[in-house]
Parts: C-alpha cells; structure tokens; sequence
C-alpha cells in the first residue's frame, strides 16, 4: 500500500482525533482562559510522557518487528509473549512510580495540590494505556490501516463525548481527567475490533520472558524513550522558562500556535508514523529505500507547505474560531513557527529510517544533542527577541537537525548493498 492510500485510509480516523484535541483546547480556553491553556499543555506533556514509559517504549520496536516476522508464526508469537511482558512490567513500575509521587508531581507541574488526585488516577491507568498501544502497534505492525483508523475513529468520539461531559461538570479539572479516562476506554473499542481481525490469536495476549526479544525491543525501547520522553521534559522546561520571563498568559499564546501547529501536523505525521515505520523496516535494498524517500518528499512536502500557507493565511479566524478573542496576541507568532513547520516534517520523513533500521546509538545521540540546543536557542532567543523567540528557536533547531538526517541518510544509502 503506498503512501497516497495510507493517508487517505488515515485521514478520517486523523480527523476524527483532531477534532478531539481541539475540542478539549476550546473548552479549557472557554472555562480557563489562556493560563488555563498554558497548564492544559503540562498536563499533556505529563500523559505523553507517562504513556510511552508505561508501555516501556516499545511500540515502535513491536510495528518493525511485526512488519518482519508475520509470515514466522513462531518467531511472531515469541516476540509477542516478550513485548506484552515488558509492556506490563513497565507499567506497573510507572504506575507505582506516579502513585508515590502524585503530590510532588501535582506542585510541580501544575503548581497546585488539588491536582493529587488527577495524577493518581493517571497512575492507576497506565496498565490500560499500556495494553491499549500494545494492541494498536500490532495491528500497524500488520499495516492493517482500515482496523487502525477504525479504532481511532471510535475512540476519538467516546473521548470527546467524555470530554464535552466532564468539563461542563468540573471544568479544567473534568478536562484534564476526560483526557485520562478516554485513553483507557480506547479498551472497549479496540479488543473486539482487534479480535474480529484474520490475523488475531489468543496467544498474542499471553505473557513470557524471552532474553531474545527482549533485547531486539530493548533498542527500541531506548530510542523510542528518549524521542517520547526529551519532547515533553523539554516543553515544560520551556514553558517554566516563558513563565518565569514573562508570564503564563504569555505562554498561553505559546502554547495555542503550538497546538494549532500539532494540529494541522496530525495528518501528515499519523501518515508517515503509520506508513513509513512497518514499510521502510521490511526495505532492505538501496534503490527501494531511496525511492520511498523520494515519493514521501514528493507528496508530503508539497501537503505541509499547503497546509501551513493556509493556516497562515487564516490565523486570525483559526486563532478566534479555536481558542478565542482573548488570544489574538499569538498571531504574531505565527510565521516563524509555520516555517519550522515544513522543516520539521521535511527532517521527520529522513529520520525515520534510523528507527526502522535500529540504529540506536545514533538516534539517542541526536535526539539528546537536539533536545538541549533547542533549550540553549530558546534561552537566547527569548532574551534577545522576546515571546517570539521561542518560534525562532524552534525553526532553527529543526534546520540543524534536517542537514543532519541529510548526512545520516546520505550514508547509510552509499553503504547499503543494492536488492
């Protein structure tokens, strides 16, 4: 299946989870305004963070391996027992980790006790999140793109439907929670969806230690860790940052371009995480790889320079229809952000091939050097350019980072044997 296909078996179940995050944004920037934005981020942040080392970052690790071995039965259901082993071991670690230090994460995140309670009952969800991107990454694995934007669809509505309900009710605190309860009631949608696919066995939910697979998902565990975890740790070290220099009403507006940017960037990232992943893992020769790259650049690219013209085209109306009139402040952040826009898809499609080929020792390398330049470009530009430089800091970094996946690209291409 190529990539025009994919993305558009992607695009209604991409919707549909778009819809979902903008509707919980509109809701808290109704009842909370701009500070309450600001928080809404960290909270994400948090469940991103959480989510990945729940399931111990071996997503990315099952949908390579599954792309490989679902013609090897055995091979595939070793794999299988070990990944869902992992899974549960970390996150009934993660879970306990939270549960003890609910408290402490509460006043540091989002300065204020009350929120105890949210992060215990985070804590307490991380098995089902867990087991939830456990069976999402077997099926993608299977590059089932129908099952996969089905259940993306569903779980999209009920977590709205939660969402609508318990923010009326209680506010950021009901959206805030909403935000947990939908992960885990994904549950109710995907098993028996999953259950019902041609290539479903009951031994796939069994668990077992396996030293061999074990150490093939341990790479991946690595690699998807610290791309899952730097991103949100380094959010919030920014948004500390912009509040302490300027205030959280500020790093309101930050956040709303940042999550209209997420946003309009949902469609083509699902596509090239979904398509890319499970294709460019089961491509060994360099004519095919070079190929798939050039045909991601020559519809992706094309799409996001689109997309982000139009966005900036009607920022005005986007910022007032999402958010509201409160935030017209952050449309003079628009442009640079927009820019980074492009760059960042453009350098995403090259890095790819470093998880699809296991390279990981290069991958936890960049990831870590382009986590603190960011931070180090964000601290100057701020100083020197205000708000603004936040954008510009963003753009920049996602520049360094595109000449070096060019480099790491270039390489592997000239080193890998024809087929």
């Amino acid at each position: 299946m190529n990539i025009v296909r994919s993305s558009a078996y992607t695009a209604t179940a991409t919707a549909a989870r778009l819809l979902a995050g903008l509707v919980a944004v509109k809701l808290v920037a109704w009842f909370a305004g701009p500070e309450g934005v600001g928080k809404l981020g960290q909270f994400m942040s948090l469940m991103s963070l959480l989510a990945v080392l729940a399931g111990g970052g071996i997503s990315a690790g099952i949908v390579k391996y599954v792309a490989e071995y679902r013609n090897d039965p055995q091979r595939l259901s070793r794999l299988l027992s070990a990944a869902l082993f992992y899974a549960f071991c970390a996150s009934c670690l993660m879970g306990c980790t939270a549960l003890l230090l609910s408290r402490q994460i509460a006043l540091w995140l989002l300065g204020d006790p009350r929120y105890e309670g949210l992060i215990r009952v985070l804590a307490v969800a991380q098995l089902g999140i867990a087991l939830v991107n456990y069976m999402l990454a077997v099926i993608n694995g299977f590059m089932d793109v129908r099952r996969l934007a089905f259940i993306q669809v569903l779980g999209s509505v009920v977590g709205t439907v939660m969402m609508v309900w318990l923010s009326r009710w209680l506010h950021l605190y009901g959206a805030l929670l909403a935000l947990v309860v939908s992960q885990v009631l994904w549950l109710a949608v995907g098993l028996p969806a999953w259950w019902r696919s041609s290539y479903f066995r009951r031994g796939m939910l069994r668990m077992r230690f396996d030293p061999e697979m074990t150490s093939l998902l341990a790479a991946f565990s690595v690699m998807t860790l610290t791309s899952a975890v730097l991103p949100p740790l380094v959010n919030i070290v920014v948004r500390d940052h912009l509040a302490a220099q300027f205030d959280w009403e500020r790093v309101g507006y930050w956040q709303a371009v940042s999550k209209v940017s997420d946003a309009y960037l949902l469609f083509l990232t699902t596509a090239i995480n979904i398509h890319y992943l499970p294709k460019l893992a089961s491509i060994h020769g360099r004519t095919a790889l070079a190929l798939e790259l050039r045909n991601a650049f020559r519809y992706l690219l094309p799409a996001v320079v689109a997309l982000a013209a139009l966005v900036y085209v009607s920022r005005d109306w986007v910022t007032r229809l999402l958010f509201s009139a409160d935030f017209a402040s952050a449309n003079a952040l628009y442009a640079p952000q927009l820019v980074g826009d492009v760059i960042k898809i453009a350098a995403f499609i090259l890095s790819y091939l470093m998880l699809a080929k296991a390279m990981t020792r290069l991958f936890v390398i960049s990831e870590c050097v382009f986590a603190v330049t960011y931070l180090e470009l964000v601290y100057a530009f701020t100083a020197h350019f205000g708000l603004v430089g936040a954008m510009y800091a963003f753009t920049t970094n996602y520049l360094l980072y595109l000449a070096f996946n060019v480099l790491v690209v270039r390489r592997y291409l000239e080193s890998c044997e024809d087929g």
